[in-house]
């Protein structure tokens, strides 16, 4: 468990615990693959976005109706959802580790289970009861989705550039995480301004979550990612590292990169490492993670001091500095 887990460390179990009994099914299949992919860990940090700013707005449950352990799980079962899906589309057959759903079983009851886990955060927003929570998942999906669509389209095309770029990892990843805050924001009472805070720590947290592991994918570990390295260049994905070494390389080095990403051709991943680091977008990268990061924290001056606000900022900078 990281430090920051530490400080809503009850919590963060009984949402284990209610992430499982959630996954009950009738159908046999539907549980196999819904406790694989549970079992398989991760960092959990949507749903622990919940638990730290509910926290950190002293959101106090009444009676049994612990909401923000709910809406906590409903954020994981969005999360993993997409994962399922995300899985398919790139034909991934590594994911923390192991191998992906859709490796195991197949691309067919993969969508499913990912469609099952979809509606069943739907039925969970339902008994929490709150139009304005359910108004932003909603809301959320859908732009979840139409990254998803966006990326297949920018795939394989390497005259994709910055903007298009962070489009794309604002839809795909940046707004669950502005969702898990500005949905605890909501549950706790918080202000206006609090709110709007909140949602902006998880927007700018985001980018920087996407921006690290897109570089991580040029100069990380295997082992320690928990996948193949090289896998965006495999799937044809311009993403900021290769889109800096392309404007900044020279011709040759910007076709060569190109060629790679027309191909999906991770064969020359060790060549465009070299020019990755040679045209300093792996810095450029990095500096554009801590920008985010730094924006993130600004963004939580309208917290009170507290072990959770404390949390928050160390997540925060856990951004910048993994290598997993």
């Amino acid at each position: 468990m990281l430090p920051f887990h530490k400080a809503v460390e009850g919590d963060f179990s009984a949402v284990n615990q209610l992430i499982i009994d959630e996954l009950h099914s009738d159908v046999g299949l539907v549980e196999n693959i819904g406790h694989y992919l549970v079992e398989a860990g991760g960092k959990r940090l949507r749903p622990l976005l919940v638990l730290l700013t509910a926290n950190a707005l002293n959101y106090n449950p009444s009676g049994d109706q612990r909401k923000h352990l709910e809406l906590a799980a409903i954020i994981e079962f969005i999360h993993t959802a997409t994962l399922l899906h995300d899985d398919v589309v790139d034909t991934s057959d590594m994911r923390r580790g192991r191998l992906t759903a859709n490796a195991k079983w197949g691309n067919a009851p993969s969508v499913l289970v990912g469609d099952f886990l979809y509606s069943r955060a739907f039925q969970m927003m339902v008994r929490i009861g709150q139009m304005d929570i359910m108004n932003i998942l909603a809301d959320t999906t859908n732009t979840i989705s139409e990254g998803e669509v966006q990326q297949l389209i920018n795939a394989k095309n390497p005259e994709v550039g910055e903007e298009a770029y962070f489009s794309v990892i604002y839809k795909k990843t940046a707004a669950l995480f502005e969702a898990a805050c500005e949905t605890a924001a909501v549950l706790a009472g918080a202000s206006d301004e609090q709110r709007k805070a909140l949602k902006g720590y998880g927007y700018h947290l985001g980018l920087a979550f996407q921006l690290v592991d897109d570089a991580l994918d040029y100069e990380g570990d295997a082992e320690e990612l928990g996948k193949n390295v090289g896998d965006d260049l495999n799937e044809g994905k311009p993403t900021l590292p290769l889109i800096h070494a392309m404007a900044n390389g020279t011709v040759e080095q910007k076709a060569l990169i190109a060629e790679a990403i027309r191909q999906g051709d991770a064969s020359k991943l060790n060549e465009v490492v070299a020019i990755v680091r040679e045209t300093g977008a792996l810095a450029y990268t990095a500096d554009s993670a801590q920008q985010q990061v730094d924006k993130a924290i600004e963004c939580l001056a309208c917290l009170e001091e507290s072990s959770y606000a404390t949390a928050m900022k160390e997540l925060a900078e856990f951004a910048i500095q993994r290598r997993y």
